[in-house]
């Protein structure tokens, strides 16, 4: 098994879970303000889509600009799952590239001008999603979206990964 494959398959499959979950949610849901994450479903979602781009940018020299509170306030869900679909594609793209080229201990300049290693930055936005994740999964669940099922990698393994 390649671990990091697999991570990142999960990955995938977590975010896009949620934010199909989120399908039917109409637009006051989705902006509806609560205590947690990004304040609403969307900003969260926006927040947590925004930062794989962020840093993917920053590892191959060409640094998004902007705030991910500037996305636009009236992404839908569709709008969402594909940027989501070609940001993380293109993430998972590089973070193998790197592997395979033997480079995740190696470094660049983050935001900061500080040096990161690749391998550091492409966990770091994997626990970072996950850590969002926990949050739009806690948003659905206090607007009564009903049949969430959790994100957890071995539930993922079970139930999706040895099914293929």
């Amino acid at each position: 098994m390649d671990l990091l494959e697999h991570l990142l398959a999960h990955d995938r499959w977590a975010t896009l879970s949620l934010l199909e979950a989120s399908r039917d949610l109409n637009e006051i849901q989705l902006d509806r303000e609560f205590d947690i994450g990004h304040r609403t479903l969307r900003q969260t979602y926006q927040h947590l889509i925004h930062n794989i781009a962020f840093w993917s940018g920053l590892m191959v020299g060409r640094p998004l600009g902007g705030n991910p509170s500037e996305v636009s306030p009236d992404d839908s869900i569709d709008a969402l799952i594909a940027r989501f679909e070609r940001t993380h594609t293109a993430f998972a793209d590089l973070a193998k590239q790197l592997a395979q080229g033997r480079r995740l201990a190696d470094t660049f300049v983050d935001h900061y001008g500080e040096k990161a290693t690749f391998g550091g930055a492409i966990l770091h936005n994997v626990l970072h999603s996950a850590e969002h994740r926990t949050e739009a999964l806690h948003i659905l669940r206090r607007l009564g979206v009903p049949n969430l099922e959790e994100t957890d990698l071995l539930l993922w393994e079970y139930t999706v990964w040895r099914a293929r």
